[in-house]
């Protein structure tokens, strides 16, 4: 297997799998951003893999240097130390992703995750996808590329949407019903969500994630994410995917059939299940996680999402139905929205509001430039279906985040609250 984003939640948690089940996985390469070089280099000492793939190629002699202080916490002499091949830049994961192997997991956060996504499909391996923004972004470029069963999902819910497909064929599917915990906010109102601050939207309930998506499950972008990944995974039209609000996260999501059965998947929350199943689909990996326990009395409630509050989901259908560039536009936006909330530039309400600005200028029809003037920025109009390419997409993820960054300077100055909400 070649882990990408090892350093990160899903990573770690893979490679916690990995250790608990000595001899039965084999780890090829590791890929990370450089930011936890110490975490880095224990898993390297663990894992031993061949090759290591860093994006920032300033880290490399931190590396080194941290792999000989990892060993010799352990007591290793300096000829234990087997050093792997390192390769460094922004194309590392990439090449590492197409190295030939059995699975590829691919938990990187972001749309840099696209091209690791498509080198794996091109390589014909199984591709255990943490990445979803790899997939909105790309769109038919992913799913055009990759083989039948090709990619195995990785997100709780989708992974659950894959489990219960099997209990029908493609023709008795009604609709997917995605679950969501409504985040740190649930309930409240959009008047309520003013003064949100930075870490109050890090303290989900539920999961244990990283900034962004922790974020975005605060804003309910993540949700929306989800729905055009759900889209696109299993070929299921927008208008038959629901999102409803259960706050427990034990069923991760639903599938119900023509003739009004649904079938759930259900278990404590735990990406260690998921994880595992994307890594040894079809199949399953015993004692990945616990069970519900049957014998303690439970309560799971149900209730409709608040698209007034949370805007978010329908703001991502929009996108997702104008297909092309639009998702990635609505993602790049959003990733920037999201570093200047945590900065303190924007509030929370500004994050949505800016990213519904930067894709409905997006979506709006270009005119022809007058003669002597200046043609609009490219990645500023929108690229159909038909006229996806890898650069295309690029090119309107860099347009969004120049743009996002123009709307955000240009916001008037705002006290940040603190902690507890006070301005």
């Amino acid at each position: 297997m070649v882990v990408l984003g090892s350093t990160g939640s899903v990573g770690r948690q893979a490679l916690e799998l990995v250790a608990e089940r000595p001899g039965e996985f084999r780890v090829v390469a590791l890929a990370a951003g450089g930011s936890s070089v110490a975490e880095l280099a224990r898993q390297v000492l663990d894992t031993e893999p061949a090759v290591v793939a860093l994006s920032r190629p300033t880290v490399v002699q931190d590396l080194q240097l941290a792999l000989y202080a990892a060993a010799k916490e352990r007591g290793w002499d300096a000829g234990r130390v087997r050093l792997p091949k390192i390769l460094a830049g922004p194309d590392a994961a990439t090449e590492v992703a197409g190295l030939d192997c059995d699975v590829v997991l691919n938990a990187i956060t972001g749309a840099a995750g696209l091209r690791p996504t498509l080198a794996a499909l091109a390589a014909g391996t199984r591709l255990a996808l943490a990445n979803k923004e790899s997939l909105v972004v790309g769109g038919r470029l992913v799913t055009g590329a990759a083989a039948e069963g090709q990619i195995v999902p990785v997100d709780s819910e989708h992974s659950a949407l894959a489990q219960c497909l099997r209990g029908g064929t493609a023709a008795e599917v009604d609709r997917l019903v995605l679950t969501a915990s409504g985040g740190p906010f649930r309930g409240r109102t959009r008047a309520e969500l003013a003064d949100v601050t930075p870490a109050q939207a890090m303290a989900h309930p539920t999961w244990d994630m990283g900034r962004v998506i922790t974020t975005n499950s605060a804003t309910l972008v993540n949700k929306g994410l989800e729905v055009l990944e759900a889209h696109l995974l299993f070929g299921i039209g927008l208008d038959r995917i629901d999102v409803v609000v259960h706050p427990q996260s034990v069923v991760h999501s639903m599938v119900q059939f023509t003739d009004g059965s649904t079938l759930a998947q259900c278990s404590p929350p735990d990406m260690r299940l998921p994880i595992a199943l994307g890594l040894v689909w079809p199949e399953r990996l015993p004692g990945s996680a616990r069970p519900v326990d049957w014998s303690q009395a439970s309560t799971w409630t149900f209730e409709p999402l608040d698209d007034e509050a949370f805007p978010a989901v329908s703001l991502a259908r929009r996108a997702g139905l104008a297909g092309g560039s639009a998702p990635a536009v609505l993602n790049a936006a959003n990733e920037e929205c999201v570093d200047a909330f945590h900065d303190g530039r924007i509030g929370f309400l500004d994050v949505l509001d800016l990213v519904t600005a930067v894709l409905e200028e997006h979506l709006a029809p270009v005119a022809a430039p007058a003669p002597g003037v200046s043609p609009p920025d490219v990645g500023s109009a929108l690229v159909t279906d038909e006229g996806m390419s890898v650069p295309a997409v690029l090119a309107a993820d860099a347009w969004a985040r120049r743009r996002t960054a123009e709307l955000v300077g240009a916001r008037p100055s705002r006290p940040v609250p603190d902690d507890r909400g006070r301005r």
